[in-house]
């Protein structure tokens, strides 16, 4: 697991005191990828999601955020999701492995064993998500 995808999970998961812009500026969502060679788990170019865009040009982030996935290969994800129960207003980071029925076998066999490796580098409490029809 490439060091930039645990410097985003920590990020992601642990709230800082901020100011506005650096507020904005957090993940909201971010995709990732095994590299080319498959050795190794990387940030999936361009595929974020800023605090920042949420409301200015992305209305809907969650349906923004499936729409980044691809139809034929999978990917890991995680989703800073916020929602309100009758109790109270709660937010969850939750992690995602995509495995769409249009990804090749070959493809959602490596993604499903190299999952421990990510889940082992995302430590505490989260929310876990393993799905292929969001």
């Amino acid at each position: 697991v490439a060091d930039e995808v645990c410097r985003i999970f920590y990020d992601m998961k642990v709230r800082k005191c901020s100011t506005p812009e650096e507020i904005k500026k957090r993940k909201k969502a971010v995709i990732f990828c095994l590299s080319a060679d498959k050795k190794c788990i990387i940030v999936e170019e361009g595929k974020e999601i800023l605090v920042g865009d949420v409301g200015v040009t992305i209305t809907d982030p969650f349906k923004h955020f499936v729409g980044m996935l691809p139809e034929k290969d999978c990917r890991y994800a995680l989703y800073d999701a916020s929602f309100e129960t009758k109790e109270s207003r709660k937010e969850e980071l939750m992690f995602f492995l995509w495995a769409p029925e249009l990804a090749p076998l070959k493809s959602k066999m490596i993604y499903a064993s190299s999952k421990d490796a990510i889940k082992k580098k995302f430590q505490g409490p989260w929310a876990k998500c393993t799905h292929s029809n969001i």
